[in-house]
């Protein structure tokens, strides 16, 4: 039987968790299937995950690019193909562990029952992050604060990319408008969900640090989105004009 629900996994360089990450999404009770998203790794990424899609078939899909073309565009390439086949539950998930597979059926069944956005959440139940330096964790909880105080938006874990979105929610927002590429663009979606008058829900979660492979953070993501959350302030939030 066809799944209803789609798990989008950005990758680059993921050769050590890519593998481990599909089977473990895969070997679940509850049926997902896998969209991975490759930006042209050059440690093999995608024909790892070319091999496992003989073994399965018909739930896992991967999109390959040329380059490094940031995480905000493989989400939106990501969400156009999943909208165009028809999935009703659209996730978010990174391919590290940091996200824990066990946990997308709690994303799913928060959208299932009435949520437009469920969001795993490290800080609507406390601080709930497990590996991170003290001063990330703490960067990172007042970025969020940060976020939330600025937009006025009521969600604890504003940075979250841990994320289910039903599909008329991606059908609604004008991913043209969409204008940050890193992990502001987190923020954004979460902006745009929120103004468009979607219900949003926070599941709390563990979120634990990669073991294997490299971080992509950098100062330069935290600087795109602190200027460019006070720029989205001030812009007027539409939906997409239907062809």
């Amino acid at each position: 039987m066809a799944s209803d629900k789609v798990v989008i996994i950005p990758t680059y360089n993921e050769k050590e968790n890519v593998e481990k990450i599909i089977r473990a999404v895969l070997s679940l009770e509850e049926k997902f299937d896998i969209l991975i998203i490759d930006d042209g790794s050059p440690d093999g990424t995608a024909d790892i995950v070319k091999n496992l899609q003989l073994e399965f078939k018909d739930s896992l899909h991967i999109l390959e690019r040329t380059g490094k073309l940031g995480l905000g565009t493989a989400y939106i390439t990501g969400f156009k193909w999943a909208v165009e086949n028809n999935y009703e539950y659209i996730i978010e998930m990174d391919a590290d562990f940091s996200h824990n597979p066990n946990d997308l059926p709690k994303l799913y069944n928060a959208c299932k029952e009435g949520a437009d956005l469920s969001i795993g959440s490290r800080y609507c139940n406390g601080i709930s992050v497990i590996n991170w330096p003290i001063g990330r964790v703490i960067m990172s909880y007042y970025a969020s604060t940060y976020v939330r105080t600025v937009l006025g938006m009521n969600v604890y874990d504003t940075t979250a990319g841990f994320k289910c979105f039903k599909k008329r929610v991606l059908e609604t927002i004008d991913f043209d408008r969409i204008k940050m590429k890193g992990y502001g663009f987190q923020i954004e979606m979460k902006y745009n969900t929120y103004k468009l008058g979607f219900t949003i829900k926070e599941v709390p979660i563990i979120f634990v640090d990669r073991t294997e492979g490299t971080s992509k953070m950098s100062s330069g993501i935290f600087g795109e989105a602190f200027w460019g959350v006070l720029k989205m302030k001030f812009r007027k939030i539409k939906p997409r004009k239907m062809s």
